[in-house]
């Protein structure tokens, strides 16, 4: 079989443009035996092969190498195909330079299988069975299921330029449009354009442009043209859409069991169908069990990247006890636990998990027999067996710390194995274990199909941790760094910074493997959802990365960085000492810390470092051993005391990089210190210069160029629309990625990303954002309307246009209006968190405004437990507040 590539792109002096692909032919994808391509006139290259009748498809690209022998790709991922058939011997390839779309967003997963999802159209290809057969293709994303593409032209076979006669194209590839054609029938030149109809063969819209032309074709008989013209030329505004992110065990229904679980998550879909959203949010669903207490309810906290959680089990789609006094019990359970306004977590999980023991106990030996669990468990394997075996071992020995597992602290694949074999021991409680994986993998695969087949896409939520004690620390100990903990600077969540307590990552080691654990996470996402948010993306870039000793988040310094040497610091004008990295005091500030126990303070924890200057004591020195000292002391003057001690572990002005010693960070927000303040007014001018340097300008280029050789394979692996959480303190460098990337960014009205305004402008957001009220760690709308008054008035004043002093409450009328804003935003995306949309509505609102926030940053011990306070049952029949956002999102084009 003959084939010969063809393509036009006009290179430079001294450039030459080369094929590579799937097939020996083509260098099977190693970029020393890419193929070098004939350069024929008016910018035309050829490149022909011979391959045998076997091979029945091709991948390939195209590539430059420039006259410096650099190399440049097709800046777009998605890769040339075709497939062939043994009976046509010749066939004639005709590409373009796939440069990225600028709606390459549509061309996601989460346009191309739910929004915009066509399958084969069945419709004929009165070119198949002609002896010279023209395929013309084009790409086109953005057709609604009810419409499709059609070709006209300037020949019989298309209808002679007449819409109703045009000839529709199939589907097949969606979104890629192809039509095959009897060259018999087709007299050159041919001109042709591409259009869309609906149903009834109206036309929707034609492409914009000039007419398309085909002139000089070799048509011979027995060859087969493939033309895959450029993507179809679109008129329309850009698309937008709207939809409502909740954490789903915030969801309630009339069946549920104390929490959202997935059969409530299934209500809410039917309910963004009937408002006319397209999408649904949601936090982490990953099983986050390691003490069985209300503090497992941290969703960032996951014990594996791969198990869900058993509390998202939907009882009532598991199936029903016959057991008449058990079933009895749990129907009691169920309504005492779902009355409740807020989720009781350890009495959810118990019960929970005690159901599905005695339900396992009923059917769980046919479960296990059957097909379904048996493909399942082939499937997961890899990762259920380490995460069955942790679970085991956390329950034994009482905790998941895995260092105190004695001989088990340290994971061996083989006797995990033979751990979860039939004739183990421990077999029993593996068992059920995996019972409930698969329980949970049904459950939510059902689910995401239900939401594919009513369009809504699913965005999940991707943490960018893990936890310390988990299965992955465990199994896979290289690629992190127990010696440090992951966090966050301070910012306008936290002044103190956050601690998350995760390790952080070794990426060399990650690199290493081609980044494989980070596709396997990527992958995963996908048995559920086409879309997620990747949390903290600014871990791609750089993370805040606190010792072990440290509580707080002061004293965490950027991993990768540039720290500074003892010279370059001097070079600011600031002479370098060693005081300035120990932890010390003047003695003039203790009584502020302190108040009246402050000479009970200096005689039990401080010493004198000399004169003037106190340090903390041995057995106080550290934030941890604090932390320790005051674990059950919960007394407000325990409590000032703690805090105190804790300020002065955290007065240093720089701290020494780990990793390279003899160098330094400067301390975060360090002009907030007592060390700050003893400073020279020379001395302060100097380290505010340095400081400014670091963290604002220093590594920009560094940071970009780590992020795009970590992200850039990631997404590459993945068809899912990807969106970034990029909140916080943002270098420069970030917006640069992700606008390369075409990674959604995440916009708030209430924290602009530019100093110069208070309130984001909503109409100059950028179109590949998600723009939205507020996030799980902020104040809903209503909260924050009262958080802070002054603020509130100019809102109201210079944001809203309103005159007189705002209203005390945030009514439903002005919730409204501010959502009615978010909805004419110009981002892609408007996702509104469900307490705001409650918001608008009297009859459906909470009566209690503080209990609707999620999350508090500061707090590293916040118990996550907010539900809303009706049932999903409810929301789904009020019809006027459902017809509200629904005139809503489409007054605003959504």
């Amino acid at each position: 079989m003959k084939v010969t590539f063809h393509i036009d792109y006009r290179a430079g002096e001294g450039e030459k443009l080369c094929i590579i692909g799937s097939v020996v032919e083509l260098g099977i994808w190693q970029s020393a035996e890419a193929k070098e391509m004939c350069r024929m006139e008016g910018g035309r290259w050829m490149f022909r092969i011979a391959i045998p009748p076997s091979v029945k498809e091709i991948d390939y690209r195209y590539i430059l190498i420039k006259a410096n022998g650099d190399v440049v790709s097709e800046s777009w991922e998605r890769i040339h195909h075709a497939v062939f058939d043994s009976s046509r011997p010749v066939y004639h390839l005709y590409d373009y330079w796939r440069n990225i779309p600028p709606d390459i967003a549509l061309y996601t997963s989460a346009f191309t299988k739910v929004l915009f999802a066509h399958k084969t159209s069945g419709r004929p290809t009165e070119g198949e069975d002609s002896d010279r057969t023209w395929v013309i293709r084009v790409l086109n994303p953005r057709v609604e299921k009810h419409q499709h593409v059609a070709i006209a032209g300037n020949q019989a076979c298309l209808g002679f330029w007449r819409p109703e006669q045009a000839k529709a194209m199939d589907s097949k590839d969606f979104p890629e449009w192809e039509i095959r054609l009897n060259a018999d029938e087709i007299t050159l030149p041919l001109e042709y354009k591409f259009l869309v109809r609906d149903e009834t063969m109206q036309v929707c819209h034609w492409e914009t442009g000039d007419n398309r032309i085909l002139t000089h074709l070799p048509s011979e008989k027995g060859e087969t043209v493939v033309v895959s013209g450029y993507p179809y030329r679109t008129g329309l505004p850009l698309w937008k859409g709207a939809g409502t992110v909740i954490p789903v065990f915030s969801l309630r229904s009339e069946q549920s069991f104390g929490t959202g679980d997935m059969h409530d998550l299934k209500l809410l879909i039917d309910w963004a169908e009937q408002t006319g959203q397209c999408l649904i949010q949601v936090l982490p669903m990953n099983d986050t069990t390691r003490t069985h207490t209300w503090t497992d309810s941290y969703p960032y906290s996951a014990i594996s990247i791969y198990a869900l959680h058993p509390v998202y089990i939907s009882l009532a789609d598991m199936g029903t006890l016959k057991d008449v006094g058990k079933a009895s019990f749990f129907r009691r359970m169920q309504k005492t636990l779902n009355v409740k306004g807020e989720v009781d977590y350890e009495s959810v999980e118990k019960n929970k998990l005690q159901y599905c023991r005695d339900f396992f106990e009923q059917e769980g030996a046919a479960v296990l027999k059957s097909d379904t669990f048996k493909s399942f468990l082939k499937t997961a394997r890899t990762w259920l067996i380490p995460y069955a075996s942790f679970c085991y071992y956390r329950d034994k020995y009482q905790t998941p710390d895995f260092s105190r597992w004695g001989a088990h602290a340290t994971y061996e694949a083989l006797r995990e194995q033979q751990l979860c074999e039939e004739n183990s021991d421990a077999y029993p409680e593996i068992a059920f274990t995996c019972f409930l994986q698969f329980v949970l993998h049904t459950q939510f695969k059902a689910v995401s199909d239900y939401a594919r087949q009513k369009g809504i896409i699913l965005k999940g939520d991707l943490p960018i941790g893990i936890h310390r004690t988990s299965v992955e620390a465990w199994t896979e100990t290289s690629y992190f760094n127990m010696d440090g903990q992951a966090g966050a600077p301070p910012d306008v969540f936290s002044d103190k910074g956050q601690n998350w307590s995760f390790p952080t990552y070794n990426w060399d080691a990650i690199e290493k493997d081609d980044f494989a654990w980070w596709k396997k996470r990527f992958h995963k996402l996908e048995d559920y959802y086409t879309g997620f948010r990747i949390d903290h993306i600014l871990g791609f870039f750089r993370i805040w990365e606190i010792p072990v000793d440290f509580v707080q988040g002061l004293c965490g310094h950027f991993r990768p960085a540039l720290p500074f040497s003892v010279e370059e610091i001097e070079a600011y004008g600031l002479t370098f000492k060693e005081t300035f990295t120990k932890p010390r005091i003047h003695c003039r500030h203790l009584a502020g810390l302190f108040g009246g126990q402050t000479d009970d303070v200096v005689e039990t924890c401080l010493s004198p470092a000399d004169a003037a200057w106190m340090i903390l004591k041995p057995f106080c020195d550290t934030q941890r051993k604090i932390e320790d000292l005051f674990r059950n002391r919960t007394d407000e003057v325990s409590m000032k005391i703690k805090e105190g001690l804790f300020a002065i572990a955290n007065e240093v002005l720089f701290l020494e990089d780990p990793y390279e010693k003899s160098k330094f960070h400067p301390r975060i927000s360090a002009s907030g210190s007592f060390a700050y303040k003893e400073l020279t007014d020379e001395e302060r001018h100097a380290f505010d210069r340095l400081s400014l340097h670091f963290f604002y300008e220093r590594h920009n280029e560094f940071w970009k160029k780590e992020a795009l050789k970590r992200l850039t394979p990631l997404i590459a692996c993945t068809d899912m629309l990807i969106c970034g959480e990029d909140l916080g303190m943002i270098p420069d460098s970030v917006h640069e990625v992700m606008n390369r990337l075409h990674i959604l960014s995440l916009e708030l009205e209430r924290a602009p990303k530019t100093s110069d305004r208070e309130f984001a402008d909503l109409h100059h957001l950028p179109y590949e954002s998600v723009c939205t009220t507020s996030t799980h760690d902020m104040n809903p709308l209503r909260s924050w309307w009262k958080e802070d008054r002054e603020r509130t008035q100019r809102y109201y004043q210079f944001v809203l246009h309103k005159e007189g002093a705002a209203p005390e409450e945030c009514s439903p009328e002005l919730a409204a209006q501010i959502l009615s804003r978010h909805l004419d935003a110009s981002s892609m995306l408007t996702i509104i968190p469900l307490q705001d949309w409650l918001a608008m509505s009297d009859t459906l609102k909470s009566p209690h405004t503080t209990c609707e926030r999620i999350n508090i940053p500061a707090d590293p011990h916040h118990y996550w437990r907010y539900r809303i306070h009706i049932p999903l049952e409810k929301l789904l029949i009020a019809r006027e507040f459902n017809r509200k956002i629904r005139t809503m999102l489409s007054d605003s084009g959504r």
